[in-house]
C-alpha cells in the first residue's frame, strides 16, 4: 500500500467499526467517506452513520484511544476543546487555531495521547451535539524592542 494512504478504524453510530485505508487530502466525497477496506473493496459511508474516524498506526480490536482526556495543560499550540457525541461521550483534543484548515464536513483533532495507536481522529459535525473551546493556547506575547513604555501604568518598584 503506497504511503499515501492512511490507516483509519471508522466507528460507527451503530458501535459497529471498519478498518481500512483513506486518502489523506480528501477521504470525504460528497457527503461520504471515501474508504478502501482492508480485503480490496472501496466503499462509501455516509457521514451521518459514522461517530468517528481514527486515524491509527496499526489497526487492532482494543480500545481506540485509550485516553480521552489530557492530565494537564497542553503544551502544543492550538485551541483546546472538548466534544460531546450524540451518546453523550465526550472526549478533548486539540485542533489548529485557523478553522479554516478543517474540512466543511467535520473536525480534524489531535488526541491527549500522541504515542497511542491513535494519532488524528475526525469527527463529522452530524455526531456532535456540542463543541466547546477550553483555551487558546499559542507562544507568548512577546514585547518590541524600543516600544513606548506605557505611561497610564504607574511604577511600583523603581526610585
Amino acid at each position: 500500500m503506497p504511503s499515501t494512504h492512511k490507516k483509519v478504524i471508522v466507528r460507527k453510530t451503530d458501535r459497529d467499526s471498519i478498518s481500512g485505508y483513506v486518502a489523506p487530502a480528501n477521504f470525504v466525497v460528497e457527503g461520504k467517506l471515501e474508504l478502501l477496506n482492508t480485503t480490496g473493496n472501496v466503499v462509501g459511508i455516509d457521514l451521518r452513520d459514522i461517530k468517528a474516524v481514527y486515524f491509527v498506526r496499526e489497526f487492532s480490536d482494543s480500545e481506540v484511544m485509550t485516553r480521552k482526556t489530557f492530565t494537564t495543560r497542553p503544551r502544543t499550540e492550538g485551541l483546546w476543546v472538548r466534544l460531546r457525541f450524540k451518546d453523550n461521550e465526550t472526549i478533548e483534543g486539540m485542533m489548529p487555531n485557523d478553522l479554516a484548515q478543517n474540512p466543511a464536513e467535520g473536525f480534524l483533532l489531535n488526541p491527549p495521547d500522541l504515542r497511542s495507536n491513535t494519532q488524528r481522529v475526525f469527527v463529522p459535525r452530524t455526531s456532535l451535539t456540542s463543541l466547546t473551546v477550553i483555551a487558546v493556547i499559542g507562544s507568548a506575547r512577546r514585547r518590541r524592542k524600543g516600544g513606548v513604555p506605557d505611561t497610564r501604568q504607574v511604577p511600583l518598584f523603581e526610585p
